[in-house]
């Protein structure tokens, strides 16, 4: 996995963006946390730990998707928070996670085959494929599979995984 200061530009958004590069234990303060796994047996004993009952697949790309890609794209790059953490495994194809950092800088993750990405509940965050228009993942869910994100709106810092989660940072940054 790379991680890096999101270069804003006019390029696409699929594009790399690549700023100065930040460490796993940079990401850590923001409540990221990140693993590499070769194959999904680390997959699974993660989802154990972490009480992780379900889990799907999705195939992010023009033939995955049909018609609503690049509508689906563009909406998953809208930023939101959501309510539960959001854990997603890369089976094959890249794909980009941003997330704002304590200064409200986009961190970007390129995560590829085998990197697995846990976003805590709360953080302001956004995703989208690289320009090879293709990635497939594994999504994990405590429940039932839903995905509900909450499009970033002032009200939305009163949310109390939002609050709960500036908590948490501030406390790590004190560390």
């Amino acid at each position: 996995m790379q991680i890096y200061y999101y270069t804003e530009t006019d390029e696409d958004q699929r594009a790399a963006h690549q700023g100065a590069d930040l460490t796993p234990e940079q990401l850590s303060v923001l409540g990221v946390i990140a693993y590499h796994f070769p194959t999904v047996d680390g997959v699974n004993e993660l989802a154990a730990s972490r009480d992780y009952k379900n889990r799907d697949e999705v195939n992010v790309s023009p033939a995955g998707m049909g018609a609503i890609y690049e509508e689906k794209v563009k909406m998953f790059f809208h930023e939101h928070l959501h309510e539960d953490e959001e854990i997603r495994y890369i089976l094959d194809g890249r794909g980009y996670f941003d997330v704002r950092d304590e200064n409200e800088k986009w961190v970007r993750c390129a995560l590829d085959k085998g990197d697995l990405i846990i976003l805590p509940a709360g953080i302001w965050h956004r995703f989208t494929t690289d320009e090879n228009n293709y990635v497939k993942a594994m999504r994990l869910f405590k429940d039932e599979p839903k995905w509900t994100p909450l499009n970033r709106v002032p009200e939305l810092e009163e949310n109390k995984y939002r609050k709960e989660y500036v908590q948490s940072v501030q406390q790590a940054l004190q560390v």
